[in-house]
Parts: C-alpha cells; structure tokens; sequence
C-alpha cells in the first residue's frame, strides 16, 4: 500500500478583507490545459505543410477560437453533470446549478459543450469544421492529463479496493468505507490510470499521427482522439468506482444499464458512442484520398 501524498487541494490562499482566495490544482490543471492546446494549435496553424498545404484558419483567430472553446467547457461540464449524474437534486434545487465552485463537472458534457462551440466558431468564420476538430483533438489529451493529475490530489473519483502494490490508502471517511476490509483501506488510483491512458498515451499516438501526415485526411485525428478516448474511459471503469447515487446494496458496481455484476457503468454508456462515432471516422477518413501537399 502507499500511503497518500500529503498534498492540499489549494496551492494557496489570499485573505482580503474578510474574503478567502484560493488557486486550487483543479483550476490551475483547467487553464493550463487550455493555454497550452491553445498555443499548440496557434503553432499548428502556422504550418500549413502539415495540413497538406493550407491550415484550416488563420492563427490568430485561435485567440478567438479559445474563448468559445472555455465556455464550451464550463457550460457543457456542468450541465453534463446535471443530466447525467443527479438531475433530480438539481431538478430541486435549481439554483445550485450555477454554483460551479462547489465542484460537479462532467468531462462528457464538456466535450458535448465544445463540440457545439465549435462548430458554431467554424460556421461563423468560415472554417472547414472537421480539420478544426481535428486540431482540437490532437491537443484535447494535454487538458485530460492534468484534469486527471488534479482529481487524484483532490482524492476524488478514486478506484475500487485492491491488494496490489501500488494500491494507494486515499483520505476520508468515504475513501476508507470499504465493505470486509479491516484496517486501513486501499484503492486503485484510477485517476492516474485514467491520466495516462486518456492523456499521456492517447496524446502520444495522436502526435505520432500527426508527424505521419494524419492532419491531411480530415476526421482521422478527431476519429482517433473519440475511440481512444472511449474505449480508455470504459476500461478504467472496471477499476473506478461508480458514482454514489447509482450505488445500492443490490448494486453495488453501479451499473445504470444490465445487472448489478455484470453491466454499464454511466461512464461507459456515455463513452460507447464516441468508440462507435470514432471508428466510422477513422474508416471515413482512411478511404478517402489524403489531401495534396
């Protein structure tokens, strides 16, 4: 077992005036995770040699771009979160719904969030929509990697419980409430399984992709980026454990689709499109001609 690193959800805190501020890692992993795709993507569009010779939009209307994509994410996140996971809560307390810093973000909605932002950013200024989504994608695993770095120092969305060696014994009593298990409890730490498949690995292959000329079959970066994506989130599934409300004593994995052994998780569910989307794109894309240099 390893024990949790003591590591405080804060960076830090100011006081002002009765107030308290604080930089939180989950903040801090947001917006670099945005300025870094944002200026991988400005980088991206002043070589048009790897779009097969011209770039899908000027680089300086990235800037632009950039904006639409944040409040694609926050909106999109936080209803996701709503729809998905406890609509009847909020359903109650509608006004809770705005309260964005008591944390409830849903990647699946974020990324349902952005996809409408930029598809209206690309219909407004004119910009091939696909080639677009395909620089978003080649950067989106930066954001996921740090997201996922952040959920393990704030010791949520933790693993089920296991004996294996890197098994990490995480804070609170919810984290230690494991059923049969005495003593100190330990778990999977899935968000790092999560940060380096989603993120580390998957950002790997879309950047080899990229160097292989990928970027001139418009769709297969984005049809890469929707399958690995999809079939990661569905395998560390197996080692997650499901949210609260869809846990019961007859059901104990939280599964929201077939029986309480053997079934879906919400995670899952939401991510079997995007395997089945991601794969028509990526055959889409390889039976088209590449695009001319």
């Amino acid at each position: 077992m390893i024990p949790f690193p003591d590591i405080a959800p804060e960076i830090f805190t100011i006081n002002l005036g009765g107030f308290s501020l604080s930089l939180r890692w989950y903040a801090l992993a947001y917006m670099a995770g945005l300025i870094i795709g944002w200026r991988l993507i400005v980088a991206m569009m002043r070589r048009p040699a790897i779009w097969g010779g011209t770039a899908p939009t000027a680089p300086d209307s990235v800037d632009d771009l950039l904006t639409w994509v944040i409040l694609g994410v926050i909106l999109g996140g936080r209803l996701g979160f709503v729809l998905f996971y406890e609509p009847a809560y909020y359903l109650s307390n509608p006004t809770e719904i705005i309260k964005v810093w008591q944390g409830g973000m849903s990647f699946h909605g974020g990324f349902a969030g952005v996809i409408v932002a930029t598809w209206l950013w690309a219909r407004r200024n004119g910009v091939p929509v696909m080639r677009l989504a395909d620089a978003l994608a080649v950067v989106a695993p930066i954001g996921l990697f740090f997201g996922r770095i952040a959920n393990f120092i704030n010791a949520e969305l933790w693993g089920r419980p296991t004996d294996l060696p890197w098994s990490v014994i995480f804070p609170g009593e919810a984290a230690q409430a494991c059923p049969g298990v005495e003593g100190l409890c330990a778990r999977h730490p899935s968000q790092l399984y999560e940060a380096g498949l989603e993120g580390l690995l998957l950002g790997l292959i879309l950047w080899a992709l990229v160097r292989a000329g990928g970027l001139r079959r418009p769709g297969l970066a984005f049809g890469v980026f929707l399958a690995g994506y999809g079939l990661a989130r569905m395998f560390v599934e197996l080692f997650r454990v499901a949210d609260a409300q869809f846990i019961t004593p007859d059901n104990p994995l939280g599964h929201v689709v077939g029986g309480p052994l053997v079934g879906l998780t919400m995670g899952q569910l939401l991510s079997l499109p995007m395997v089945l989307i991601g794969l028509a794109l990526i055959w889409r894309a390889r039976s088209r001609p590449r695009v001319a240099a």
